[in-house]
């Protein structure tokens, strides 16, 4: 945290997460999306998360339609909107399409409009639960190869993508290099979501004493991929602080960095670990 922040007026901000309705016309995700992001500015927000996908359905018959260069059109109106409402603005993530390869890429803008880190989904979305669901986003998406972070005068801030929460080392490598809050645009499913998604949201949070922040599309149960919602923000220990329901709503909580080094210094595991033992460490930095 840069020294000319006051620590104490600065320990506390508020975030929003955005979940969207996503329907098949991107000009009206992303005009949706621009309304959302200024009415939550309107509330206090300081940070704002879109969920995965914002821009286009989910689904490897729609990456390609919907892909987009960055810099283009999107994350133009992402920018605008960042710069419009002064917010560090996580805009989910869409397909992004780079010298012949598709990503799914998060952009992150600061109150000034300008980029301040892209991330692209490094774990792709390849599971097969007989007669219930199967998804093969390495059919279509190539994967991403650094961590992102970012700072703002709050708090240092990771990103993943969906499917990246379920992967325990990505997280604790960014709590190592002093993230207290991870962001994670994702789209569970009606499978998986009920069981994993808040069992993992708060196990990174517990695991590394941050915040944990999750953002997803809204539930439309006529789309060909059914998002679970229930966008939501855990606590370093290990709360669900705030929670959005399946449909298209904007939840907001109150992040407290005081709190957060009030529970690292209750439960010291950081001082406590046996780096003597075992270690985890990132090879490809961000």
């Amino acid at each position: 945290m840069s020294g000319i922040f006051n620590f104490k007026a600065m320990s506390k901000f508020r975030l929003a997460v955005v979940q969207l309705h996503v329907s098949k016309i991107k000009a009206d995700n992303l005009g949706r999306a621009q309304k959302l992001v200024k009415e939550a500015a309107g509330q206090g927000a300081k940070v704002v998360v879109l969920p995965e996908c914002f821009n286009s359905p989910y689904g490897t018959g729609f990456f390609a339609e919907y892909a987009e260069k960055i810099p283009g059109e999107s994350t133009k109106v992402l920018s605008e909107a960042a710069k419009d409402c002064g917010v560090y603005l996580v805009g989910g993530s869409i397909p992004e399409e780079d010298g012949g390869k598709l990503y799914n890429s998060c952009s992150v803008f600061g109150p000034d409009g300008k980029l301040l880190v892209k991330h692209r989904k490094i774990h792709l979305f390849d599971i097969d639960v007989p007669g219930k669901i199967r998804f093969q986003e390495s059919e279509t998406l190539s994967p991403g190869n650094s961590l992102s972070m970012f700072e703002t005068p709050f708090c240092k801030v990771g990103v993943g993508i969906c499917y990246d929460i379920r992967f325990a080392e990505l997280a604790h490598i960014y709590a190592k290099k002093g993230c207290q809050l991870l962001v994670y645009p994702g789209a569970f499913n009606m499978t998986t979501g009920p069981v994993h998604w808040e069992l993992l949201q708060r196990g990174r949070a517990v695991d590394n004493q941050v915040y944990v922040a999750t953002a997803s599309p809204a539930r439309d149960e006529s789309a060909s991929y059914v998002a679970w919602g229930h966008s939501s923000v855990v606590n370093p220990w290990g709360e669900v602080i705030a929670k959005a329901g399946p449909e298209e709503s904007v939840v907001y909580a109150d992040i407290d960095l005081q709190y957060l080094a009030d529970v690292r210094q209750q439960i010291p595991i950081t001082t406590q670990r046996r780096n003597d033992l075992y270690s985890v460490n990132s090879v490809q930095e961000g």
